[in-house]
């Protein structure tokens, strides 16, 4: 019988590997093509050049597990069944079948006893309804009825729960068929159906079919047709070891062990359960960032980072802990098999460590700012506690405890006004930044892409071969590339640099791009420092005879398409990592 997570990652892969489909490689957190999202959020994110058409390496049919980070829902975290890290299996077909197979698929996994064997008369399926954009899918409700689904258990919805993407104003996207089991649990009203969050209903796949691209003036019909499947594992394994709550599950519960151990908590109340739960999802997530070298900071990904460690260690504290993190981490890394966990180990303990330090000065100053507001006063108005929120890191929860010791009270419809009023703000600004839509494959980015190349084995020249990167990140306006570097560059330095990148772009040198294994591509001298990454056939980009690397984004021509390099800033992202920002003038 499949329970565990191991067992389920392994069935899942074997499965698809049967089905003629290609394992490929976990990818990043940071998604290295597409700079409309922070984060991978799902596994179809490093595949955005495929799926918009680009031939990858390894096939039509492609599986994987991969990591994934979700903010959206942070502040939900903390119920029974809402995460910010966790990890998605994922399945695709690039132009190859269509809805009725991947459907087949999705229901011989689900309940065939050599798989996970769940009974298929607890399966719920929602199928798009249509609208004046796109019609009824029709295609797989007669897939689903000929599987035997009947009407009771077939629902249709709109666009808001059966339709994806896309991710900005443009792209590709599609019609989806979500699978849901029952859990047994009672109805919570007359309404309740799948769409419903009372945990009657446990989403655990999503097929989506993009066979549409949304432009600025409405839906037409793609030229490559694809499937995008995705199955929670988190979600499942609660499922095959029948709990409802995903922190009851093995893949948490050595962890929310432990935070009750540090916490002295046998039989924690409601309100303790819910700050083990967000500590050990918070803290869990923030091992993944930093293992990939994403350092806290007020921008970005930094900021994301630093709420999420921030808000674990205030939750800490609600439980009378201090200096927990470490701990916690240790756990984590033996719940996971990943290998760049351990190797980022003592980064890991480090930033934790220091942004530690770094939020205990600021609650200091928050204390001294509650007592302020609590002069001479009978409550504190709304305005104050989200002010105690924002600016110095209070939970709601905590300025409640705090003002309950002096007899206050707090007004929390206030406070829930201004939150409201922050995050609305917070996703307008967010929509602004990330508005270009699925994926960048415009001339600008294509161009900084293939200066990275360049950037990178120049660095490598001035530097030594010991120089590799760690991580990119470019958009239509510059490029971001982190290296590792246990000292500042000098003004000297950086004008060597972008002199001897210059010189290669006035040198029009040819780009080339071949495809072949992993290892023939060790072997004629590319550089591959992301291994975890990478599956068994890949593309090399070769820039003249100067510089070759494993790459899968888009590259110019020739460098002299490229223009003027300039860098515009270097700086220190982290112990031994060097970032630098750079332009095409």
């Amino acid at each position: 019988m499949i329970k565990t997570r191991k067992q389920l990652i392994e069935a899942y892969l074997k499965f698809f590997k049967s089905k003629k489909h290609k394992v490929i490689q976990n990818s990043p957190l940071i998604p290295e093509h597409d700079p409309t999202v922070l984060f991978t959020t799902a596994g179809m994110h490093p595949l955005v050049p495929f799926i918009l058409g680009a031939k990858h390496p390894s096939g039509k049919r492609l599986v994987n597990i991969q990591k994934c980070i979700r903010t959206g829902d942070i502040e939900e975290v903390g119920d029974d069944i809402h995460l910010t890290f966790f990890e998605m299996l994922g399945n695709w077909s690039l132009g190859d079948y269509w809805k009725e197979q991947a459907i087949k698929y999705s229901y011989e996994f689900l309940t065939e006893k050599k798989w996970l064997g769940l009974n298929p008369k607890r399966l719920h399926v929602s199928v798009f309804k249509g609208d004046r954009d796109a019609p009824k899918d029709t295609e797989s409700v007669e897939a689903w009825r000929s599987l035997g689904i009947p009407k009771e258990r077939l629902w249709f919805f709109g666009k808001k729960d059966n339709f994806w993407g896309p991710a900005g104003k443009t792209g590709p996207c599609g019609p989806s068929t979500e699978i849901f089991y029952d859990t047994g649990k009672k109805k919570c009203g007359k309404k309740c159906d799948p769409s419903c969050s009372c945990g009657k209903y446990f989403e655990i796949w999503n097929d989506v079919f993009m066979e549409y691209h949304k432009t600025a003036t409405g839906y037409k019909k793609l030229k490559q047709r694809n499937v995008d499947t995705g199955m929670g594992v988190e979600r499942t394994i609660a499922i095959l070891q029948n709990k409802e709550i995903i922190y009851d599950t093995e893949i948490f519960s050595p962890i929310t062990k432990k935070i009750r151990e540090l916490a002295k908590i046998s039989k924690p109340n409601k309100e303790q359960e819910r700050s083990i739960r967000i500590i050990s999802d918070h803290i869990k997530a923030a091992c993944f960032m930093l293992a990939e070298r994403i350092a806290p900071s007020n921008l970005d990904r930094g900021y994301v980072l630093r709420r999420l460690i921030r808000k674990s260690i205030r939750h800490g504290r609600l439980l009378g802990m201090s200096g927990f993190a470490d701990k916690i981490v240790e756990e984590v890394i033996r719940t996971y098999d990943y290998q760049h966990l351990k190797r980022n180990k003592s980064f890991i303990f480090e930033e934790l460590k220091k942004e530690e330090r770094k939020f205990s000065r600021t609650l200091e100053r928050g204390l001294r700012k509650f007592e302020s507001f609590a002069s001479g006063r009978k409550q504190i108005n709304g305005k104050n506690a989200f002010d105690l929120y924002q600016s110095y890191g209070f939970p709601l929860e905590m300025t409640i405890e705090l003002a309950k010791e002096r007899g206050l009270k707090v007004d929390e419809k206030g406070f829930q006004k201004q939150l409201k009023k922050h995050q609305q703000i917070s996703r307008q600004a967010t929509e602004k930044r990330f508005k270009s839509g699925l994926a960048d494959s415009t001339t600008e980015t294509t161009k900084l892409h293939t200066a990275t190349h360049l950037l990178h084995r120049v660095l490598r020249d001035v530097f030594g071969e010991k120089v590799r990167q760690h991580g990119s990140h470019i958009t239509a306006e510059r490029l971001r590339f982190d290296f590792n570097l246990d000292r500042k560059m000098t003004g000297k330095e950086i004008k060597k640099i972008e002199k001897m990148v210059n010189d290669r772009i006035k040198a029009a040198l040819p780009v080339k791009k071949e495809e072949m294994s992993l290892a023939e591509a060790k072997r004629t001298g590319a550089l591959a420092f992301f291994g975890e990454r990478y599956g068994e056939r890949v593309f090399v980009y070769s820039i003249g005879n100067y510089s070759k690397e494993v790459c899968g984004g888009p590259h110019v021509k020739n460098t002299k398409e490229l223009g003027k390099f300039k860098i515009i800033k270097e700086e220190g992202i982290g112990a031994g990592v060097r970032r630098i920002r750079a332009v095409l003038e």
